[in-house]
């Protein structure tokens, strides 16, 4: 007799204003097992997820759990079957500490009624020393990195003691330590009989933990096999509904232009130290290292987001002074922050207002915005980046991670940069979205845009970058030709010191 699945989903369907989300979706999640969805952004991926935790509503169809049927109202109903789930775009108040975090919405109360804050500080102290974090509880999360707070989160889904626990594309902020410390608890949970749903677009990954394989696109189901019947190429093909001849774009081998930015030991206290870099225009650039290596704290100074405490910045030759944010963007450099939620996107605004935001100067008039050679200059831009939207007018709250990407991104051409701080442009992008945003990339290369790319994932520097830097505890270690590119070389050079 089979196992009674701890999750099924029958005929579920879901319906936004101009998109079908989620047609006719089936699927089960078996005990002690890793079942993993994949698709491109948009296909439907986290709107089905969030209806197991309640976020949405489904317009049709229906929910078992443990094969009696349920209906999620909210995620406290899911928590009350034992669901959880780490989502893509981080949902955290970064004026709350650590502590507060982890026990939010639940916290331990006394015989008064009134929280206990000693049980919760004692809770979280024992929490972070049992996972190896070094994180104190009274810790603010603004304080914290991407990554960070990402570990947290991760941390605090597996402390419900979940019996079916969703993760969202929960390595995509996170260094290969953390991942292999993420997969051991996963192997615990499910050694416990625990089932895991798992998104995520690194393939090494999906092959690394996965059970089951569910690839949907456009949202429908396309199909659902046995991770072991499966391989990269032929998931690909399942997800984009054609073969793709090449992760990565063909680049031109032209010798780069001149210096477009040189910087000479910037260092900012314990952050960063004597930083030195240059960057020709027509060159991709990339900067590695592990989590904590100072690569974003570098382009932030550089951005002008954080003051940095000595150094120099060189842009085309002549020395600047980047104080703010402004001096950078009157200078022509402009930055695509890793965190899109918070710094890159207000999220309730229409596509068409992210997209100005940052150049409604060059659309302004004597009597305010001139609306058509906004909407006319937008559209244009949105097409150059095949933004999957029903109009610009929509909110971007609504599109996928990789379409939110892709109006950031169109954001800042707008400003007609010089050179372009990119961290981590493709976070949370599908395989398709992410040879678009490649391609763009080695596009604004060709024509004399000088590009510095942090990424995490050293396949991709090494598919798209002409050099890399290497950082390490706020150093840079090493500089690699293409001809030097290798993961051994780069990691040798990131555990440095």
């Amino acid at each position: 007799m089979d196992t009674v699945p701890l999750l099924e989903l029958r005929g579920i369907e879901k319906l936004f204003p101009g998109v079908k989300a989620l047609s006719n979706m089936s699927f089960s999640v078996k005990p002690g097992s890793v079942h993993v969805l994949c698709g491109e952004n948009g296909a439907g991926k986290s709107t089905l997820c969030k209806i197991i935790n309640g976020i949405h509503q489904p317009d049709r169809g229906e929910i078992l759990v443990n094969g009696q049927s349920v209906v999620m109202r909210d995620p406290l109903d899911a928590r009350a079957h034992r669901i959880a789930m780490i989502f893509q775009e981080l949902n955290f108040i970064p004026e709350l500490t650590v502590e507060q975090n982890l026990f939010l919405g639940r916290e331990p109360v006394n015989r008064f009624g009134k929280v206990d804050w000693k049980s919760v500080r004692w809770q979280t102290a024992a929490l972070l020393a049992q996972e190896g974090l070094p994180y104190k509880p009274d810790t603010q999360l603004k304080e914290l990195s991407v990554s960070d707070i990402q570990m947290l989160e991760i941390i605090k889904a597996i402390s419900y003691e979940a019996n079916i626990l969703i993760m969202d594309e929960p390595t995509s902020a996170i260094s290969t330590k953390e991942v292999d410390m993420l997969f051991r608890k996963i192997a615990e949970l499910k050694a416990k009989g625990a089932g895991i749903i798992y998104i995520s677009h690194k393939m090494d990954e999906i092959f690394r933990i996965a059970d089951e394989i569910s690839v949907l696109r456009d949202g429908c189901l396309i199909d659902t096999r046995p991770a072991k019947e499966l391989d990269i190429d032929t998931v690909i093909r399942l997800m984009v509904g054609r073969q793709m001849e090449s992760v990565f774009p063909e680049k031109q081998d032209l010798p780069p232009g001149p210096v477009a930015l040189e910087v000479d030991k910037l260092t900012q206290g314990r952050a960063f130290r004597d930083v030195c870099l240059t960057l020709r225009q027509g060159e991709i650039v990339g900067l590695a290292g592990l989590m904590g290596a100072g690569r974003t704290e570098v382009v932030r100074a550089l951005f002008g987001l954080d003051p940095y405490t000595s150094g120099t910045i060189r842009l085309k030759g002549e020395e600047v002074a980047i104080r703010d944010v402004q001096d950078s963007i009157g200078h022509g450099m402009v930055m695509v922050s890793e965190d899109r939620k918070r710094f890159g996107i207000i999220p309730v605004r229409d596509c068409q207002e992210n997209m100005s935001l940052s150049s409604l100067k060059t659309v302004m008039g004597p009597w305010g915005i001139k609306h058509r050679e906004e909407r006319e200059r937008n559209a244009a831009m949105s097409r150059r980046l095949n933004v999957k939207t029903p109009s610009l007018e929509t909110l971007i709250s609504s599109l996928s991670g990789g379409n939110q990407q892709k109006i950031v991104l169109a954001k800042w051409l707008l400003c007609s940069p010089e050179v372009l701080l990119l961290d981590e442009p493709t976070r949370g992008i599908d395989v398709g979205a992410k040879f678009e945003i490649y391609k763009l990339i080695t596009e604004l290369a060709q024509e004399g845009k000088a590009v510095l790319m942090i990424s995490s994932e050293m396949e991709e520097l090494i598919g798209v970058c002409d050099r890399i830097y290497v950082m390490a505890k706020g150093r840079i270690t090493g500089e690699l030709a293409r001809r030097n590119f290798s993961q051994e070389n780069i990691m040798k050079l990131a555990l440095i010191g």
